[in-house]
């Protein structure tokens, strides 16, 4: 209709005009994302040069968000109508992508510069039991590609570049991959997957393989075979002449397979329904890997559902009362993870992986908490 014509033009126009003034800024260079040692670099400068937060360094830490649902859509018809908008219009997928671009530059202003965002998506409820009848993400069953969610995830990698932030795309979501008709299926998404991402001529990401892999329903995406995933990617992308970052996550206080963690040039943890002292151990047994103590790498929480972000959120891993503090106290980066509730489900305002999903910063006390959080960590 016309006033949804209207919404996307003005929302074309506002991404344009913020994101594009940093492009032209970054001309035809492009940022890079690069690893020393246990930093993040963009550009050869470590993320939040300089900056401590309660003692503790945060420099070279990835910060980050859950922003999963960037380029979602239902292909199944008997479920799009659960992502229905509260005045009753149909799910646009675009509009979702044009709102996500729009809200990015004010998250990069308040500190994130990292955000995962999924090839398959992620549960649209937060939480999922099994059996997820919705039809989400780029794949189809044989492993090709639907080209119309590329083309969303390009605009949002885009936009990431122009504003010198640091995606994580993450390739395998197990809701999904079960989907798939066997492992050449598999192989045939992650190659069709390197080649969209090489096409694209950006350096400014990093690679997420395969979600919580130790929960994947294709023994090619657990432990130890996600390793050849990883390694498959990135022997693709260097033969291309540019080699990508790329490693995969574990579940909740899971730690990481010895195997993975080689293959890997980053640890990716999760923190979902743990408490700060099991962030500390799982971190320490992390280091403890042969494979790790053998070359140290950046270690990195891509997924927690810990909200405590008030005044006793402290970086001493003895005594903070928050999965963020505990994480900065063992000298790791931490995303958040909000999903939603029954109760809230579907309004457009609560969580960042429930569709149609609210992408602002501020739609809800928890967002402000967080981002005010962030700020100070990163920024003073």
């Amino acid at each position: 209709n016309r006033s949804w014509f209207r919404l996307v033009f003005a929302l074309a126009s506002l991404v344009l005009f913020t994101v594009g003034l940093v492009v032209s800024a970054v001309a035809a260079d492009h940022h890079v994302v690069s690893i020393v040692g246990e930093q993040f670099l963009l550009d050869g400068v470590a993320l939040q040069a300089g900056r401590a937060f309660q003692g503790k360094t945060v420099e070279g830490l990835l910060f980050n968000s859950r922003m999963i649902q960037g380029i979602f859509d239902d292909a199944n018809a008997t479920t799009r109508h659960l992502w229905n908008y509260p005045d009753g219009s149909s799910f646009n997928a675009t509009r979702n992508t044009l709102e996500f671009i729009a809200a990015m530059p004010a998250w990069k202003a308040d500190g994130l510069l990292g955000f995962t965002v999924g090839m398959q998506g992620g549960c649209p409820y937060g939480y999922c039991p099994k059996g997820q009848p919705w039809i989400v993400g780029a794949f189809n069953p044989d492993g090709s590609i639907r080209p119309t969610y590329l083309a969303r995830l390009k605009m949002i990698l885009d936009a990431a570049d122009g504003l010198g932030m640091v995606p994580i795309v993450q390739m395998f979501y197990p809701g999904q991959a079960r989907r798939f008709v066997g492992e050449d299926a598999v192989w045939r998404a992650c190659n069709a997957s390197v080649d969209f991402l090489l096409s694209t001529g950006h350096r400014n990401f990093l690679v997420e393989v395969a979600n919580e892999c130790n929960a994947q329903p294709l023994p090619i995406l657990r432990p130890p075979g996600v390793a050849q995933l990883i390694e498959n990617v990135q022997r693709r992308s260097a033969a291309a002449g540019t080699r990508f970052l790329v490693g995969t996550s574990f579940t909740g206080g899971r730690v990481p397979d010895d195997r993975v963690v080689k293959a890997s040039d980053f640890v990716l943890l999760h923190g979902n329904k743990q408490q700060p002292p099991n962030i500390v151990r799982v971190v320490q047994e992390t280091r403890k890997l042969p494979s790790f103590a053998a070359q140290p790498k950046p270690i990195t929480f891509n997924e927690d559902d810990d909200y405590n972000f008030g005044s006793s959120c402290t970086a001493d891993g003895n005594t903070t009362v928050c999965n963020m503090g505990a994480a900065i106290s063992q000298y790791a980066g931490w995303g958040l993870f909000i999903g939603c509730t029954a109760a809230n489900a579907g309004d457009y305002v609560h969580g960042y992986q429930c569709p149609p999903t609210n992408w602002s910063s501020n739609s809800t006390q928890l967002k402000r908490d967080f981002f005010a959080f962030l700020k100070k960590v990163t920024q003073g």
